[in-house]
Formats: C-alpha cells, structure tokens, sequence
C-alpha cells in the first residue's frame, strides 16, 4: 500500500488533475495542444539531451538489459498483429494495433515512477533504454507498416527504408537524443564542457518537462474515451501490462541476471502503458485509431494496479 500511495499515485494525480480541468473546460483543447506541444517538442528533448549527455555509457548499455527490455517489446508487437488478424483486422490495422502493444510510454510514466521508487540515482538503466526506445521502435513500426501496405504494389525495400528513417529523424525525440549523444562526442573528443549556463538553462527545462507532459497526458486522455472494440483494447492491455513486463523479468532475471537496479529499471519500463505515441503512430497512417486512443486511456488507468503489483515483485 505504502508503493500505491507514495511513489504511483502522485504520478497520476497530475494526470487526473489534467483530465479534469480538460472535462470540466477549465482547460480548452488548443490549451492542452499548446502544453503538449512544448513539452513533446522542446522540454522533454531538452530532459533527454541532458540525461543522456550525462549517462555514464559503458556502465549504462547493459546487453542483458537491452536484450529483456526489447525482446518482450517485439514479441509483444508480433502477437498483437497476429490477434488483431485473428480479430478481422486489415493488415495496416494490425501493425498499428500491434504498435499500441509494442510503444510503451518509458519516459512520461517511467521516468518519474523509477524516480520516486527508487531515486534519481536509479534511473540510468532507464535513459539507456529510452536513448534507442523512439528511434528503434518508429524504425520497427514504419519498417513494417510501409512494408504491410507496399505488398504488392511494387514498392521496393531501398524506398521503404528511406520512409521509415525520414519519418523517424523527423521526430522531436529523436533530434533531442542525437543531442545528447553529439554532447557526448564533443565533450570526450575536446575535453571540454558546455559552459555552466548552458547546463543550468537545460537544467530548468528538464524540470518543467514531466511535470508539464503528465498534466497535458491528462488532457490528451480526456479526448480518448472508449469507444467499442473491447476484444482489441484488452488484447493490448494485456500484452502491454502483462505480457512485456513478464518476458522482461524472466530474461533478466533468470537469463541474464541482471543486477537488481538493471532488473528494476528494464521491468518498471516494460510495465508502462503504451505511450501517446500509439496513436500518433496510428494517427500518422489513419488506421487504428480508435483503439490506440482507446487502449492508451484504459490500460493508463489500468497500470495503477498492475504497476503496484511489479513493484511488489521486483527485489
């Protein structure tokens, strides 16, 4: 209980608050845009690029840690497609259901909910898996949609490629954890550092980005109200809540045996909800839509319980 109330339920309180303001219209749409517009594409680069600038990456990029994380992402992504086929869906209505069952939201609600279980200190596991989460995954998820809906007209896979890295560089995330990565390069190859208001100027970026993200989540939520397709949006529930998580502890902890803060950082992200990204994904090819907004919502308000329940089993 002391988990519940301590470290999760802050987390979706702002959450809540956001969802009812948006209800009661004390917030508008456009407002909710603006928030998420400026902590999508400016704060949480920013929050990226300065983690990632300062994560130690020998100690950080953990194979096993990687291997866990991602192997229980694309299983997950794989039997999602296959049920949403089971379920009658198109093919391209497959790929962004299965989307919606392989982008969890790692960094609005892993972040902080890593954060306030276990200290600042424990989060480096998490940015190293956050650092390949958008570029890889977009690269899956357009690689296969563009492959799905390219079936025989001809498309060849050079022209596929290039659509899914254009689609992938142009994403604000992305650009911030190149950032992060080129502070790197420039800092170990110069010996130098970035000037102390430049790092303080980021400093106070990075902090309005969580806590600006998680409020605007909640007004984004408020738009995606369920609607039907209760096959679907348990289906990705489940494998987003259960299935990911699971596959992510069995391979570390009996298959690699990762350290304890390494378990704790690769199993607590894998048990987040899918992301905003599953529908903006879903959104982006106009296929899907309904139960990525749909599934976001319920397997959020889900992941209170769930999220409770793999803190009680993490060491």
């Amino acid at each position: 209980m002391t988990a519940l109330i301590d470290v999760i339920l802050p987390v979706f309180l702002v959450i809540g608050f956001g969802y009812l303001v948006s209800w009661r219209g004390m917030f508008s749409e456009a407002a909710v845009d603006g928030l998420m517009r400026f902590a999508q594409n400016f704060a949480v680069p920013v929050l990226l690029a300065r983690s990632i600038a300062r994560l130690d990456l020998g100690a950080s990029y953990d194979i096993g840690l990687m291997t866990s994380f991602y192997t229980g992402a694309l299983v997950s992504f794989a039997i999602g497609i296959a049920g949403a086929r089971f379920l009658g869906r198109t093919g391209p209505e497959s790929v962004a259901i299965g989307f919606a069952c392989l982008f969890s939201n790692s960094l609005l609600l892993g972040v902080p909910i890593t954060e306030r279980a276990y200290g600042a200190e424990a989060l480096s596991g998490n940015f190293a898996i956050i650092s390949v989460h958008s570029p890889f995954l977009y690269t899956v998820g357009i690689l296969v949609m563009e492959a799905v809906r390219s079936h025989g007209t001809g498309a060849g896979l050079g022209r596929v490629g290039m659509n899914a890295l254009l689609g992938v560089l142009r994403t604000p995330l992305v650009l911030g954890i190149m950032a992060g990565f080129a502070i790197q390069i420039f800092q170990g190859t110069t010996g130098l550092s970035l000037p102390a208001p430049i790092w303080d100027a980021m400093d106070m970026m990075a902090r309005a980005a969580l806590p600006a993200a998680l409020f605007g989540l909640g007004g984004v939520l408020y738009r995606y109200r369920p609607e039907g397709d209760a096959k679907a949006i348990t289906m990705v529930t489940v494998l987003s809540l259960a299935l990911h998580p699971a596959i992510t502890y069995t391979l570390g902890r009996f298959g690699f045996g990762l350290d304890t803060a390494a378990l704790r950082s690769a199993v607590l992200t894998a048990a987040m909800a899918p992301g905003v990204n599953a529908y903006l994904f879903a959104n982006l090819y106009g296929v899907g839509r309904r139960v990525a907004a749909s599934a976001v919502l319920i397997a959020t308000a889900t992941s209170i319980l769930s999220i409770w329940g793999w803190l009680a089993i993490l060491p």
